[in-house]
């Protein structure tokens, strides 16, 4: 069966930082684009970040670029989302997600409060 499983959110003061993990079960990254993306409720999901595991290319929304870096530890089968400089305006509800050509697979979920 396969799983993403996210964690790390939390409340964090604006300029604090938290690191996300994406935990993958039933596949591996190898083959895969492991993406992150948020949502606030009422607005639409937002594209964060995404890494290919085929050239380690990596993409990032111009909102975070600068201070927000995304990786993977293939051994361990999770990718990472290391937040930097946080704002207010980073608070939602962050997914993670894998596919090959299309998002196929993704997480529950895990929320990230950044207080002013």
């Amino acid at each position: 069966e396969v799983q993403l499983q996210a964690s790390g959110g939390g409340l964090v003061q604006a300029g604090g930082s938290l690191r996300l993990s994406c935990a993958a079960s039933g596949f591996t990254f190898d083959d895969y684009v492991i993406g992150w993306f948020r949502q606030v409720p009422g607005k639409e999901r937002e594209g964060v970040s995404c890494i290919s595991r085929l050239d380690d290319s990596t993409y990032y929304a111009t909102s975070v670029k600068g201070r927000f870096t995304i990786s993977s530890d293939n051994v361990k089968n999770t990718a990472y989302l290391q937040m930097n400089s946080l704002k207010p305006e980073d608070t939602a509800v962050y997914y993670c997600a894998a596919g090959d050509g299309g998002f196929d697979y993704w997480g529950q979920g895990t929320l990230v409060t950044v207080s002013s």
